[in-house]
């Protein structure tokens, strides 16, 4: 079992598949991860010798913030909007989209289901 960021990703699959296991990699970075540690697109992570998974892990830890660090940086970013009262803060605090998207009809995802309104039906 290959271990990579504090995550066991699994043995069976492709590598560059097996690295979007990783919270903050995805196929993209997974396939430069691959490229810069010299490794081909059909290797499987059994099939990895322990020399390719170093190279995998100092080239996620030297270049790239992923799980925890990326959790608490992301979650500094929503605590600064908050408190700052900028239109994004307050959209997080009321539990809206955020980034512009309509709320009329549809975002029933962040609001939740929807609550009915007494006198609404004719």
């Amino acid at each position: 079992m290959a271990r990579i960021a504090g995550i066991n990703i699994p043995t069976n699959k492709r590598v560059e598949i097996a690295l979007t296991y990783i919270h903050g990699v995805g196929l993209s970075s997974s396939k430069k991860i691959c490229e810069l540690a010299n490794i081909k697109d059909q290797t499987r992570v059994n099939n990895l010798t322990e020399s390719e998974l170093s190279k995998i892990r100092d080239i996620i830890d030297k270049d790239y913030l992923v799980e925890g660090d990326l959790r608490r940086k992301i979650s500094l970013d929503v605590k600064r909007y908050l408190d700052l009262g900028c239109l994004r803060g307050l959209r997080h605090r009321k539990n809206l989209p955020v980034r512009g998207q309509r709320t009329h009809t549809n975002a029933r995802t962040r609001k939740g289901p929807a609550k009915a309104i007494a006198g609404k039906k004719k």
